[in-house]
């Protein structure tokens, strides 16, 4: 009987955690459904989606009944941020990178610094109670601009080429230098004790130790994918796994796992048409990756929104309105500091340097849309609430709640406020490209020539007797060569209408309709099951390149 009975309560725990197990997986489902709807509602009504989901969870938390979701900055950290700081690494120039290192350096690390210092001294002099020391915790926690939403804010908008790189390039190296200054700043409040010259000295240590971990393991990843039999499914996988490995591994040796993943990202990015050899590796491993960063990014910023009603509950003695006031002065204070840095930044060195003075001018256009471009995101919130709750056994860790407040209204204003007027000084601005790049439609002519160019000689060197016995090979040569007559003319015909866009533009809506109609020809053709799927699939394929050589390669 005592058997039957413990083998009962058994089932019945069972049971109780199983149910409490489909609840969960049930939410987090629906918080998934909703975030795609609400994505879908944003560009609908034309709005950044980061800035939309922060306003929508913000709204979806005041309903009352909504189970309040509780972030841990550990599943931030370990979750999220490898594979967005990896993503962003892959998909940055290197070349435009190295070109623009200067000012890039100068926004990750003179920028986190000087805002660092700046919202030290006026949290000190603007909070009660607040020391020098949690100034400096504050600055590290609100100093990096948010690159998911400046990137998702510029997309489809007309900006120079200068400016996403160098708004790129800040994202990949801020995150790290000013969480180290949130370390240094923590152990300072933790102990008491701190010393400017062991900071300074640590700083180096642990980035530069990042990179080398970085670049250890990236090369331990290279060889896999370069030496072994994978395949494009394997490769997929370990592009996802690669990421975390490099995180851990710096991190277990406590050195920055964001430079890490930065530096391995940026290694795999050039080596990758090494090991990266097919087209359906490449094409298999962009599906996955497109959709693994919409659905974080996405899932991130719904999170923000939704984490305010626990942030306001954490306050304990300080009002949501002195909460409020506090994070609008470091608000304003963040992008004022951001808007007087970045002028000196673009035009001192022109003024020091013949070399620098050789590029053109940014004028005052371009630094102003980098300026206005500061919002703060997901990183920030994540180093706030990694914070711990208590210093020792005995006493909490000081103001810790209304620093989550403070931070939480900085993200909000400036993804907000900057967001949504960002497009607006844009269109204002009337800028233009700054330097001599060539349009995308004109670079994809050229580099199709040369290629067509190269298989052309080739052919004429070391298959010519193919050529007069394969009928296929000859076949390929004329349509190779026809090709080349083609993108020339579509060259000389950009040529003469320069002047004239209009025309250029009218022949990219007709070709878009005719697409259109050969895509509903193929659903028809694919309903009369008179051929292969597999073959009506590449015909959409092919029909979905041409379509990307007018509209670009335009995703979330």
């Amino acid at each position: 009987m005592k058997k039957v009975i413990g083998l009962s309560s058994n089932i019945s725990y069972l049971t109780s955690k199983q149910k409490t197990m489909h609840e969960d997986l049930l939410l987090i489902l629906g918080l998934l459904l909703v975030v795609m709807l609400l994505v879908m509602l944003a560009q609908r009504i034309k709005i950044a989606y980061p800035i939309f989901l922060v306003l929508a969870g913000l709204g979806i938390s005041l309903i009352p009944g909504v189970p309040v979701l509780k972030l841990d900055p550990e599943i931030i950290f370990l979750i999220f941020l490898p594979p967005l700081l990896y993503e962003a690494a892959w998909y940055t120039s290197w070349n435009d990178f190295w070109k623009w290192k200067r000012t890039i350096g100068l926004l990750a690390f003179g920028l986190v610094f000087l805002t660092s210092i700046v919202v030290a001294f006026a949290s000190q002099a603007l909070i009660p109670g607040f020391t020098l020391a949690m100034g400096f915790l504050l600055g590290g926690i609100v100093s990096p601009p948010d690159a998911i939403a400046a990137t998702t804010v510029l997309k489809g908008l007309k900006v120079p080429k200068r400016t996403i790189a160098m708004l790129e390039g800040e994202s990949l190296i801020n995150d790290a230098s000013s969480l180290i200054v949130f370390r240094f700043a923590l152990a300072a409040v933790m102990t008491g004790v701190f010393s400017m010259q062991e900071a300074t000295g640590q700083f180096f240590l642990v980035a530069g130790m990042g990179v080398v971990v970085g670049i250890a393991v990236a090369h331990i990843f290279y060889a896999i994918h370069r030496f072994l039999p994978t395949t494009p499914a394997i490769d997929a996988a370990l592009t996802v796994m690669t990421p975390y490995v490099l995180f851990l591994s710096a991190e277990h040796f406590h050195f920055s796992g964001v430079m890490a993943v930065v530096s391995g990202g940026l290694f795999m990015s050039f080596r990758s048409h090494e090991i990266f050899k097919t087209g359906t590796t490449r094409i298999n491993m962009t599906g996955v990756w497109n959709t693994l960063i919409f659905v974080m990014n996405a899932l991130v910023f719904v999170l923000i929104g939704l984490e305010l009603p626990d942030i306001v509950d954490g306050l304990g003695e300080t009002s949501v309105m002195d909460g409020i006031k506090y994070g609008l002065i470091i608000s304003l204070i963040v992008i004022v500091v951001r808007m007087l840095w970045i002028y000196p930044v673009a035009h001192i060195p022109r003024w020091l340097s013949k070399k620098v003075r050789k590029d053109p001018s940014p004028g005052w256009k371009n630094p102003l849309i980098i300026g206005w471009a500061g919002m703060r995101g997901v990183v920030s919130l994540a180093t706030a609430l990694s914070i711990p709750v208590m210093m020792n056994e005995q006493s909490e860790f000081p103001h810790r709640n209304l620093i989550i407040f403070i931070t939480f209204v900085v993200i909000f204003v400036t993804l907000v406020f900057q967001g949504l007027t960002l497009p607006l000084i844009i269109k204002l601005t009337k800028i233009g490209e700054i330097d001599n790049i060539l349009p995308s439609h004109e670079q994809q002519a050229n580099i199709q020539i040369r290629l067509d160019n190269l298989a052309v000689n080739r052919l004429n060197e070391k298959y010519q007797s193919n050529l007069e016995t394969n009928s296929l090979v000859e076949n390929f040569k004329h349509t190779i060569e026809n090709d080349i007559l083609q993108q020339q003319g579509h060259l000389e015909s950009l040529e003469m209408c320069t002047n004239r866009r209009n025309d250029l533009n009218e022949y990219h809506e007709i070709m878009l309709d005719i697409f259109a109609l050969q895509r509903k020809e193929l659903f028809k053709i694919k309903r009369e099951n008179q051929f292969s799927e597999d073959e009506v699939r590449k015909a959409e394929s092919q029909l979905d390149l041409n379509e990307l050589k007018i509209t670009g390669t335009k995703h979330l």
